[in-house]
C-alpha cells in the first residue's frame, strides 16, 4: 500500500518516462538512432530500383514517441541533413527530389510538436495521479505493522488500474477502550464513493477513540451515512440512496480472550491460527444507510478469539472473484490449505499475501471489482497499560 508522489521535471528534453533505461541513463536515443543509421544504410546499398531515403520521415516520428523534445527537434534536423547527403550521392535522374524534401521537413516539424503535446499530457497526467494517491493516502492510510497493540497487514487492488482509489476503505483507531477496526466497501464508482469512504472514516476516527460502546459507534456511522447522503442529494448530485457494506471490530482492552463485531451486512470475518481456519457467524444488521429498514439499533456480538489467532477481513472483490468459468474464488478453502501446509501463514503479512496471490491468480488478473484484504491479530505480550491515554493518543 506504499505510494508517493511522482517527480515532475521542468525540462523539456528531459520526459517524465523514460521507457529505455540501462544503469538509470535514458537511451531512448538509440533507437531512432539505429533507423536513421539503417534506412541510410540500405538505401545506399541497393539499386535506383529501390528508393527508400524518404522512409527517414519515420525516424523523427520514432523519437517523438520515446524521446524528448529537443531530442525529437535534433532527428529532425539529422534526417534532414541525411536525406540531402544521401539524396545527392545519386545521380540526378535518380534522385528524390524537392518533394520529399519538404515532406520528411514537414514531418519532422510535426514530429517535434506531436512530443510536445505526447509531453504536457504525461506531466498532467501525473498531476491527476499524485491527487489520486493523495486520496487513497485519505481513505487507505498506511499504517504501522503493530499498531494500539494489533499486528496488521493490507493490499488494495482497484479494478481500474487508472483511478487506483474507489471505495473500499479500512482501518485501524486506538483508544482509551481498545482499538477498533474499520474494514468496508461503499457502493457504487467514481469520486462519489470515495467522498462518501471519507465521511465514513472521518466518524469512525473521531467516534472509536470517544465511544465506549462498539454499539454507539455504529449507531453513529449510521448517522453519519444517512446526513451524508442528505449532504449529497442537497447539492444536487444524483447519486442514488448510497450504501455501504462495513465490518467494525473492537478489541477490549482488558478482555484479550474475545473481539466484539458489528456487521453491516457485510462479508463475515475469518478466524486464522497455526491450527486451523474458522468462518466466524455473519452479522445480521443492514448495510449503512439502510438502518432505516432495520427492527433496532445496531448490535454488537461478542466473538471468541484465540491468542494467535489472526482476523482476515477482505471485501467482496475477493469473494466474487470469477475464473474464466464463472467459479467464484473458494477463500475459506484457499486459506486452509495455505495455512496447513506452512501454519506460519496465519500471520497477517503472510496471509495477505495468500489471499492477494490466490484471488489474482483465480482471476487470471483481471479483477471486476475494486479488492481489498486487511488481517489483524492481537500483539503477542501486549499490555493493556501499552494504551495511549486520553487527550495524548497520536492521530
Amino acid at each position: 500500500m506504499k505510494g508517493g508522489p511522482h517527480a515532475v521535471s521542468g525540462d523539456d528534453d528531459a520526459p517524465p518516462r523514460q521507457p529505455l533505461r540501462i544503469r538509470g541513463l535514458g537511451v531512448a536515443w538509440v533507437v531512432p538512432l539505429l533507423l536513421l543509421g539503417l534506412i541510410v544504410v540500405v538505401d545506399i546499398n541497393t539499386t535506383e530500383k529501390f528508393r527508400i531515403i524518404s522512409w527517414i520521415v519515420l525516424v523523427p516520428g520514432t523519437a517523438a514517441a520515446i524521446c524528448g523534445v529537443w531530442t525529437t527537434a535534433g532527428f529532425a534536423v539529422l534526417s534532414l541533413l541525411a536525406y540531402i547527403l544521401v539524396d545527392a550521392a545519386w545521380p540526378s535522374h535518380y534522385q528524390a527530389g524537392l518533394p520529399d524534401f519538404v515532406l520528411i521537413a514537414l514531418g519532422g516539424v510535426l514530429a517535434t510538436l506531436a512530443c510536445a503535446v505526447r509531453l504536457r499530457t504525461e506531466r498532467l497526467m501525473l498531476h491527476m495521479r499524485d491527487a489520486v494517491d493523495t486520496t487513497r493516502r485519505t481513505v487507505l492510510r498506511q499504517l504501522p505493522p503493530a499498531w494500539a497493540g494489533l499486528e496488521n497487514a493490507a493490499v488494495y487492488l482497484s479494478a481500474d488500474t487508472d483511478a487506483r482509489v474507489g471505495g473500499d476503505f479500512y482501518d485501524i483507531q486506538p483508544g482509551p477502550y481498545g482499538p477498533r477496526v474499520f474494514v468496508g466497501d461503499v457502493q457504487g464508482k467514481g469520486l462519489g464513493a470515495v467522498a462518501t469512504a471519507v465521511a465514513l472514516l472521518g466518524t469512525f476516527r473521531e467516534a472509536a477513540y470517544h465511544e465506549r460502546d462498539l454499539a454507539a459507534v455504529a449507531a453513529l456511522l449510521e448517522t453519519r451515512m444517512l446526513r451524508h447522503r442528505r449532504y449529497t442529494a442537497g447539492l444536487g448530485r444524483k447519486e442514488g440512496d448510497r450504501f455501504a457494506t462495513a465490518v467494525l471490530v473492537g478489541f477490549p482492552v482488558r478482555e484479550s480472550g474475545f473481539v466484539e463485531i458489528v456487521n453491516f451486512g457485510h462479508e463475515p470475518p475469518i478466524a486464522v491460527a497455526p491450527g486451523g481456519v474458522r468462518l466466524l457467524p455473519p452479522g445480521d444488521d443492514l448495510p449503512l444507510g439502510m438502518g432505516e429498514f432495520a427492527d433496532g439499533p445496531p448490535r454488537a456480538h461478542r466473538v471468541a478469539l484465540g491468542a494467535g489467532e489472526t482476523l482476515l477481513l477482505v471485501t467482496d472483490g475477493v469473494t466474487e472473484a470469477r475464473d474464466g468459468t464463472g467459479m467464484f474464488y473458494p477463500l475459506a478453502k484457499e486459506v486452509t490449505r495455505a495455512v496447513a501446509a506452512d501454519p506460519r501463514t496465519a500471520e497477517p503479512a503472510r496471509l495477505v499475501a495468500v489471499v492477494r496471490g490466490g484471488t489474482l491468480r483465480h482471476t487470471g488478473g483481471h479483477l471486476a471489482d475494486d479488492t481489498t484484504v486487511f488481517a489483524v491479530r492481537r500483539v503477542m505480550g501486549w499490555t493493556p497499560a501499552q494504551i495511549p491515554v486520553r487527550g495524548r493518543l497520536p492521530s
